[in-house]
């Protein structure tokens, strides 16, 4: 009976491959819900949304699951904020065997205009407190991030203060848009590969500027 068990409980290496575990960061909190350092949280919130999915509150963080096509794609909102992201994320890679290479973090970026997508395989945290710590953590930076621009409108010294403050309305309208555009690079990631989704995101226009 034991033996049964522990083959039960083991790993199936062809079900880890079609799993992914996407994360988005963010604060958590009512006074950070709508706030620029957010917008991981936001984009996972309407892909749930679109998927009809529903989060539910777990270790380290609020998780849902969207099966398409035959992937298994993790949805993952830390609830550590940000600075401690890495636990959530090494929490629910082990605990999903979820390979590195199926995981992609979602986050804000001061340095790009509002809008603006960069999708990468790896590289440096760029100055992001929750990069920082995810990347402390799993002692790498070989894993995937996609950096939405929020902006910089703010004077010197004010960064703090900026990304902690609510989008412009203008701004808000816009979010579901720019939901769509990541959740249909994210989903060419899964099915077909990093470099397709690169090129499918990394363009010079902002997401409000291809939708006519």
């Amino acid at each position: 009976m034991l033996l049964r068990l522990l083959r039960r409980s083991k790993p199936d290496p062809a079900v880890s491959e079609k799993c992914y575990l996407v994360v988005g960061l963010g604060n958590i909190g009512a006074e950070y819900a709508a706030t620029r350092h957010n917008i991981g949280f936001m984009i996972l919130d309407a892909w749930a949304q679109a998927s009809n999915v529903v989060f539910e509150s777990g270790r380290y963080g609020d998780q849902a699951v969207v099966h398409d096509k035959g992937r298994e794609i993790h949805l993952l909102k830390p609830s550590t904020y940000m600075n401690l992201s890495g636990n959530a994320v090494r929490y629910w890679l082990q605990k999903l065997d979820i390979p590195q290479d199926h995981l992609l973090v979602i986050c804000d970026d001061l340095n790009l205009p509002f809008g603006t997508l960069r999708l990468r395989k790896s590289g440096s945290d760029g100055g992001h407190n929750g990069l920082k710590n995810i990347q402390e953590v799993l002692e790498n930076s070989d894993w995937a991030r996609l950096r939405i621009g929020i902006g910089h409108d703010f004077a010197q010294g004010g960064q703090i203060d900026f990304v902690l403050s609510d989008f412009s309305e203008e701004q808000r309208q816009q979010i579901e848009l720019i939901a769509k555009k990541v959740t249909g690079g994210v989903r060419t990631w899964c099915f077909v590969g990093i470099e397709q989704a690169m090129n499918q995101l990394n363009t010079r226009k902002k997401p409000v500027e291809t939708e006519q």
